[in-house]
Parts: structure tokens; C-alpha cells; sequence
């Protein structure tokens, strides 16, 4: 059976996949994008609670976890998030900023997917959904074979966009790495990142009757410290500020979250030594009344605080600075926003991504040993990374 020959083809139509291929089609070139789903786009659709937080102001290198930190600084400088802000201008998609730079759409993610399906049209790219790669070759020419359930397909270069193992229910998989190793690309071992934290459940039982409530806290890791909310689940605790310490945390290792980083509890406990107020009920100032409550409980301390003395409430007050959890785990892939690890960044050029000692084969977006913080720092650096690919592909 003959092949079709295409310039570029690139496997993955999620944010990194569309937007190099879009990026190479207006260079001219004959650009074909393959996704194993007939649903494109599907991560950026439920993204941001369906606005897609799409980038951050303050995206720069050191919202990056990588082996290598320095990989992503080349593709990061050379794509910005205003420049991605231009593009959604042209399409006069509105967005707003919410906290701490993060960018989402005022309308819908869908505008998202609209935008890069447009922009791909302007660039002639060629489409196969609902295709199967079930082999890649590469031929003593250069160029790549593939073979899939759509039939033969040939190119010059080779764009892998699969993302990572993160939400395997919308179609993620290790093919990309399965392509990275078959080439002989070094491996970063991939693990759960942005995800929520778990304990045991004989240890968590209490705390579990409290699921859904949220308390604003700083959280830290070894010298790691993020301060934002955290939220009480059936299983243990999420939120942003949980989230973003995962991708630091190593099993076995304790957390320390203070639970009143706005205030010091040591010097307003000790302030009402005299009072004949119940504990629970004076940290339900700071505190949401129900956790306050069960904190109280739980050590037998919810007694007036002129029974307790002077000594006892500074050291309560320090232990809701410096509650120590050591989490069980986390909730795994499911529930996790991005893969940690991944491809080494010793095998890929910074500058294009393209793998060093396989000339035109490429690998971005999550599939790449980068990870980014919270908050539209991962779409930024799909953005970037398939930037740098497409402009050379």
C-alpha cells in the first residue's frame, strides 16, 4: 500500500499537538495531526472548571520542575504569555484574571479549542481522529513510516504531543514514552503531579466527616512552601495549596501546614488566658468552627482557657502553626492534573525539542521531564515548547 506523504506529522491533538501544527501548517508546510480519540482538545475543555486556565502572567522558569531547570528557559522566552494573549485577541476570545496572575476565559475553554481549530484550518493541516499509530519507523532516508488504522502515512518529521499518564479517563497513555524509549531516549520515571494527598483511613476516619471544608492555610515541604487553600476530602486533603506542594512531596516525607498563616494564635491564645471561653470556640475566629471543634476533641483539650494556662495555649497555638501530617500517598493518575517526568531533557535541544541523536523527531508539551506549578503554568509550556517545535519542524 502506498504512504502519504505529509512534512510534519504530529501525534497528539491536545493544547502542545494543535498549536504545532498550526505553527508549522502557516510556515507551509504539509502537516498532518493524528489522536488515537475522535474528541480533540479534551484536557483544555475541562480545564479551570470548564474556562481553561490558559496561561499565567508570571509564567518564567522557576514555576518548573524538571531534572534539568534550565531546559525550559530557551522555549518560555522565546513564547510569553502575552504572546499568547495576542493570539486570543485576534480571535477576541475575553478572558480574566482570578489569583495570582492566572488567566482564565470569561466565556467557556471551548473557545480555546475553537481558537487552535482555526488557526490550524488557516494552515491547511490535515486531520485523523479516532486514528491508531500501532508502529513508527524510521527509514535509512530519514524520513518516519507509520502505521495506522487509517493506512500508511510517511513524513519528514515527527511531532510526539501525547501528553502524560494524568486522567487516564479522557484518553491518556504512555505512548509517548513508549516512542521515546523505542528511539532510545533516556527516561525520567513519570509519577503523579498536582494531585491530591491521601491517608490512611483509620487515621483520616475523623477528619473525613469534615470533606468539603476548606481552610486557608501555608503548606511546606523540606524549604517548598505554598499558601492557599486546602481542602478536607473523604480521603484526606486537596486544593491548590495541596496540589501544588505534591509535585515537591516524597513518599515518607511530613508536611507542616500552618493553619493561621494570617495571624499569630500563639500570642491571641495567650491574650485570653483568663477567659472562661471554650477553645473551640475562640479558634473558630481563625479557624472554620467545625475543624476547630474536632481539633479540640480529638486531643481533649476543649476546655475553658483559664484552665488550660498560659504554657498550654502557646503550645497549642505553635501546633495549628505547625500541624505535621505524613500523608499515605496519593489519589494517583486519576486525580492528578499533570505527570512529573517524563522524556530526559538531555536527549531533546532546548532551543527546538527535537531529540539529539534522532534528527526530526520532537517531543512536547507534558511528555517532556518539565512539569509547571498551579495555575496555567502547564499550558504555557505547551504553548512554548510547540512553539519552538513547529517553527523548525
Amino acid at each position: 500500500m502506498k504512504s502519504s506523504p505529509f512534512d510534519v506529522i504530529i501525534i497528539g491533538a491536545g493544547a502542545a499537538g494543535m498549536f504545532a501544527a498550526f505553527t508549522a501548517g502557516q510556515r507551509g508546510r504539509r502537516v498532518l495531526l493524528i489522536d488515537h480519540s475522535s474528541k480533540i482538545g479534551e484536557k483544555i475543555r475541562i480545564s479551570g472548571g470548564g474556562r481553561c486556565n490558559f496561561t499565567n502572567l508570571h509564567a518564567s522558569p522557576a514555576q518548573y520542575l524538571s531534572q534539568n531547570p534550565h531546559f525550559c528557559r530557551s522555549a518560555l522566552a522565546r513564547y510569553t504569555p502575552q504572546d499568547f494573549l495576542k493570539l486570543l485577541q485576534q480571535h477576541s476570545i475575553r478572558y480574566h484574571e482570578k489569583t495570582l496572575g492566572q488567566l482564565f476565559c470569561d466565556d467557556s475553554a471551548q473557545q480555546i479549542i475553537d481558537m487552535l481549530v482555526s488557526e490550524c484550518r488557516d494552515g491547511d493541516v490535515q486531520w485523523s481522529t479516532g486514528t491508531t499509530v500501532n508502529h513508527i519507523e524510521q527509514a535509512p532516508t530519514g524520513r518516519f513510516h507509520l502505521q495506522t488504522s487509517r493506512g500508511l502515512f510517511d513524513t519528514e518529521s515527527l511531532i510526539i504531543a501525547t501528553g502524560g499518564l494524568s486522567i487516564p479517563q479522557i484518553g491518556a497513555t504512555g505512548f509517548g514514552y513508549d516512542v521515546a524509549r523505542q528511539f532510545g531516549l533516556r527516561m525520567v520515571e513519570p509519577s503523579p503531579g498536582l494531585v491530591p494527598l491521601a491517608f490512611p483511613a483509620p487515621d483520616w476516619q475523623q477528619y473525613a466527616d469534615l470533606s468539603g471544608l476548606s481552610v486557608d492555610a501555608e503548606v511546606s515541604c523540606q524549604k517548598t512552601q505554598f499558601r492557599e487553600a486546602i481542602l478536607i476530602t473523604h480521603k484526606g486533603i486537596s486544593g491548590p495549596a495541596i496540589l501544588q506542594i505534591s509535585s515537591f512531596w516524597k513518599p515518607g516525607q511530613m508536611l507542616s501546614i500552618d493553619l493561621a498563616p494570617h495571624d499569630d494564635l500563639r500570642s491571641r491564645l495567650q491574650e485570653r488566658a483568663h477567659s472562661e471561653q471554650l477553645l473551640s470556640n475562640a479558634l473558630a475566629e481563625w479557624l472554620p468552627k467545625r475543624f476547630a471543634q474536632l481539633w479540640c476533641d480529638e486531643r481533649g483539650i476543649n476546655l475553658p482557657l483559664k484552665q488550660l494556662g498560659s504554657k498550654a495555649l502557646e503550645k497549642i497555638g505553635e501546633e495549628l502553626h505547625h500541624w505535621l501530617v505524613r500523608p499515605a500517598g496519593t489519589v494517583g493518575y486519576k486525580k492528578a492534573e499533570v505527570t512529573l517526568g517524563g522524556v530526559d531533557t538531555r536527549d531533546l535541544s532546548s532551543k527546538t525539542m527535537m531529540a539529539n541523536d534522532v534528527p526530526g523527531l520532537f517531543f512536547i508539551g507534558e511528555v517532556v521531564d518539565v512539569t509547571g506549578w498551579l495555575g496555567g503554568y502547564n499550558f504555557q509550556w505547551a504553548w512554548a515548547s510547540a512553539h519552538a517545535a513547529g517553527s523548525v519542524a
